[in-house]
């Protein structure tokens, strides 16, 4: 992992586009297609999941993190599922991060470490908080059909909503990097890449770090904010509108002082799902931009490509 060298971030420094919904608005759902058009990535307000709940799994989060590391890894090597350090995947991405990755079922979170009378709160937080998060990326696919002006609504909701889902939950926590101060420099906690998913809701601490990339390809820095979710549309989710909404490419830059801390869903559909533009989103004479394929075999695709590469430049017809 190479440090580079970059200025110093100031509150003038962050990009301030970021659309921000509140979910309570009457014409939330047109402001959320503008948003997945525009940028493919914005922030909710008045999500309706409870700072009580997020501050209670970010405690236990934390702890866990805490651990020795041998403790740590009772919760068994990532693999993908599990705990991983420094290590993204299986093709050599490396990041100053470690992280906690679990399969989210219809089933309550099943992983061995969390059988353990000792980590019954925080398996008591983690199933909870799915449960919140989940009706969270519902509600926000469900307007998203609304402002599209599409039925059903539950068009893209269904999705992840089914009890097949393939969907994930991530800790990622990025420990302070000291010598960063020391060069004035920058190192890369998550490398640059797309979520393959259909949705991802995003919480994280108040720590900088989080980037996005504009359409001119000039990466900008997004203000932390610890009560608001923010969310990324996903591969899945461009392929479905035929490119109109726009799957954000990311990062994470590791801060020199402050540890931060991300849980993140990602809504996926079951692995036989059919992936393939929807025809009611489709004008007349318009031609589909993908060939049609399955979740499975698009997650197997990323599974064996380093963060950085465009997957959706294989499906494209």
């Amino acid at each position: 992992m190479v440090v580079l060298t970059m200025p110093v971030l100031t509150q003038s420094s962050f990009f301030c586009g970021v659309p921000v919904i509140s979910l309570l608005e009457p014409d939330s759902g047109t402001l959320l297609v503008r948003a997945c058009e525009d940028l493919g990535f914005f922030k909710v307000t008045n999500h309706g999941i409870p700072m009580e709940l997020i501050a209670r799994l970010e405690e236990e989060a934390m702890q866990f993190f805490a651990l020795p590391a041998a403790d740590k890894e009772l919760a068994g090597k990532a693999n993908p599922f599990g705990y991983g350090s420094k290590s993204i995947g299986s093709n050599g991405d490396l990041g100053w991060v470690e992280y906690l990755l679990m399969e989210i079922t219809s089933k309550p979170l099943s992983m061995d470490f969390l059988q353990k009378a000792s980590a019954s709160s925080f398996r008591s937080a983690l199933n909870e908080y799915i449960l919140e998060v989940r009706n969270l990326s519902r509600r926000i696919l469900e307007l998203m059909a609304q402002g599209l002006g599409i039925e059903p609504s539950d068009v893209f909701s269904k999705l992840v909503m089914d009890g097949e889902s393939d969907s994930m939950l991530r800790l990622n926590h990025y420990p302070p990097c000291p010598m960063l101060q020391e060069l004035n420099g920058f190192m890369t906690g998550f490398g640059e890449h797309t979520d393959p998913q259909i949705i991802s809701v995003l919480r994280s601490n108040n720590t900088a770090g989080l980037e996005i990339t504009l359409r001119d390809g000039s990466w900008v820095p997004v203000l932390p904010d610890q009560e608001s979710f923010f969310i990324n549309v996903g591969d899945s989710l461009q392929v479905l509108t035929n490119g109109r909404f726009r799957s954000v490419k990311h990062r994470v830059l590791a801060n020199a002082l402050k540890s931060r801390l991300s849980m993140i869903y990602f809504g996926g559909p079951p692995p036989g799902e059919r992936l393939a533009p929807l025809p009611l989103l489709m004008a007349e004479g318009e031609q589909s931009q993908y060939r049609e394929f399955t979740w499975c075999e698009y997650k197997s695709c990323a599974y064996k490509t380093v963060l950085a590469d465009n997957r959706l430049d294989r499906f494209h017809k």
